[in-house]
């Protein structure tokens, strides 16, 4: 083989390495979505914006999830003492599967002032798919119970998802996470959101140079034995 036709093998092949690793590379998209709260308060109705970012790390046969506003939301008319508010909330999931995912975090760290946008803490939990394929996950209502009371806040503006990704059930059976030739598609995940798709992708490229370094290895091993 000529160096000509030898440089033109090793480049295809490694074009074609790279294009297998993207379509079995599982896909993630997040997003950061403003979500008009309109709260129903012991004193009155109120209404926030907020930022909401959703994470999720897979565990086991499921995906944690983490919910974190980056505004606050609602207040009190009277202060709220450290530890003295308990915050929940809802994830909506779409797509392969509609299910609601409760999720809650810690109370409030420090005391919160009189009417001062309450702070939500990040809240978590756990999303086990039954079925393998695309799903998306959005902010649902929230919920704020402190000093003997409970604030209801609903999502008003029909937010978007937060965060997009392919899932694989327990088994890996069923939906849309197939892989050509059969197998299932790969149920590890990077921690995503806004940076992570970042370095997720990042790491895919990485994956893909080594994927083409392969492929020239095994071609200029190839053509040195048909030149012996």
């Amino acid at each position: 083989m000529t160096d000509r036709k030898r440089s033109t093998a090793l480049a295809l092949a490694s074009a074609l390495a790279g294009s297998a690793v993207l379509l079995a590379a599982p896909t993630a998209r997040a997003a950061v979505v403003d979500v008009a709260y309109d709260c129903k308060t012991p004193i009155g109705d109120k209404s926030a914006v907020s930022p909401i970012d959703i994470k999720a790390v897979k565990e086991g046969d499921g995906y944690k999830l983490t919910m974190s506003f980056q505004k606050g939301v609602s207040s009190s008319p009277i202060e709220l003492g450290k530890g003295a508010m308990s915050p929940g909330a809802v994830i909506v999931v779409g797509g392969a599967e509609k299910v609601s995912v409760p999720v809650s975090g810690p109370s409030n760290p420090e005391a919160v002032p009189p009417d001062t946008p309450i702070k939500i803490t990040d809240l978590s939990g756990t999303y086990t798919p039954r079925k393998s394929g695309k799903v998306t996950f959005t902010a649902g209502v929230l919920t704020i119970k402190a000093m003997g009371t409970t604030t209801t806040c609903t999502p008003g503006n029909n937010p978007g998802p937060s965060l997009e990704l392919d899932v694989t059930a327990a088994g890996g059976t069923g939906g849309t996470g197939a892989q050509p030739g059969g197998g299932s598609a790969p149920d590890t995940l990077p921690q995503t959101g806004p940076t992570d798709s970042a370095l997720a992708l990042g790491t895919l490229g990485g994956t893909v140079m080594l994927a083409g370094a392969a492929g020239v290895l095994w071609l200029t091993r190839r053509g040195r034995r048909a030149t012996s």
